[in-house]
């Protein structure tokens, strides 16, 4: 399952983010985390210490070893050099699971213990102002979006993803790569203005959306976001004497979370799981496809110096059914 966090800076998504990765390793759940925000926190919300979150390879430093990797035996990209980050697999491509072994996760993942056992945790690396650019050839998060666009997963196991709800996720479709998506919403109208701007974005890809509200402090505070979001919104949570002892590096056992908060944790599991019955792999693939025409169109022809429509095969799609399909890792 593919799930996402978003929402605006300062809002807790990070902090939310690292619960439900929490969550989910204390259940026995396999799960690999992403940090894909501008500021990465991620590791640090894991229970890494700053030396340890600075050492975390950058996805987007073996970009060239990501992009090989990935393009495999494909006839239709002439070379690794031609891929962008919107390219799409087609047959002879490797594709990705989450708890195999392979020289993409040698390379960029990091095992994180946690309560309940190891997660694998992979960082874009910091990002500069040059990285921000929504036509950025060499976009940090480019090294995530073929990650997705490769990955072919199961119901019992979670990629959870920290990102930003920002135009390059929507220039370049990211965010209709996932099963569920989480945006965490102050009870604020600068909290809700960012959910009425990506469900807009979202309202034609058929993105499952469900909001998340933090630093709730009252009833009123629920009604505030309630009126503003409706259905959408799935639940709250308040203060955490658990969170702030983290964050003065004092960590309690996971079982130590306050139950309102575990509650909340546990509905949102409920959640992403019940979104496997939606799955569809060809509406996946045909948005893949989308959004790769257009970048191509765009920016990607002019980069490259090639015809990248024609990196797309009209007879692959990507589903659970191709997890043995892919071409054999190399010696």
């Amino acid at each position: 399952m593919k799930i996402a966090f978003v929402g605006k800076g300062g809002s807790g998504k990070t902090t939310l983010s690292s619960l439900f990765v929490r969550h989910l390793a204390a259940r026995g759940t396999p799960v690999v985390a992403v940090d894909a925000d501008i500021n990465q926190h991620l590791g640090a919300a894991l229970g890494l210490d700053d030396s340890e979150s600075a050492a975390l390879p950058a996805l987007g430093a073996h970009l060239p070893l990501i992009k090989e990797y990935l393009r495999g035996s494909n006839p239709r990209i002439a070379s690794a050099e031609k891929m962008i980050k919107t390219t799409p697999p087609g047959e002879g491509s490797r594709l990705l699971r989450l708890q195999e072994d392979n020289p993409v996760y040698d390379a960029c993942a990091r095992a994180v213990a946690l309560d309940g056992g190891d997660v694998r945790l992979l960082a874009t690396g910091p990002f500069t102002e040059s990285d921000l650019g929504v036509a950025c050839y060499h976009s940090k998060t480019g090294a995530v979006e073929l990650l997705l666009n490769h990955l072919v997963d199961d119901r019992e196991e979670y990629l959870a993803v920290d990102m930003t709800a920002g135009s390059d996720s929507f220039a370049s479709g990211m965010f209709t790569r996932f099963d569920m998506t989480f945006l965490v919403a102050e009870p604020t109208r600068k909290g809700v203005s960012v959910y009425r701007q990506y469900k807009e974005y979202a309202r034609d890809f058929g993105v499952a959306l469900r909001v998340v509200g933090n630093k709730v402090q009252s009833a009123d505070d629920v009604d505030f976001l309630r009126q503003e979001v409706g259905e959408d919104l799935l639940v709250t949570f308040g203060h955490s004497d658990w969170v702030r002892a983290m964050e003065k590096g004092r960590p309690r056992p996971f079982a130590e979370l306050e139950d309102d908060n575990a509650r909340s944790l546990a509905a949102l599991y409920e959640t992403a799981d019940a979104a496997y019955e939606l799955r569809d792999w060809e509406r996946y693939t045909r948005q893949m496809v989308h959004f790769h025409l257009r970048n191509a169109e765009s920016w990607g022809n002019e980069k490259t110096g090639a015809d990248l429509a024609a990196q797309v095969d009209p007879s692959f799609a990507l589903g659970e059914g191709r997890r043995r399909a892919a071409a054999p890792q190399p010696a």
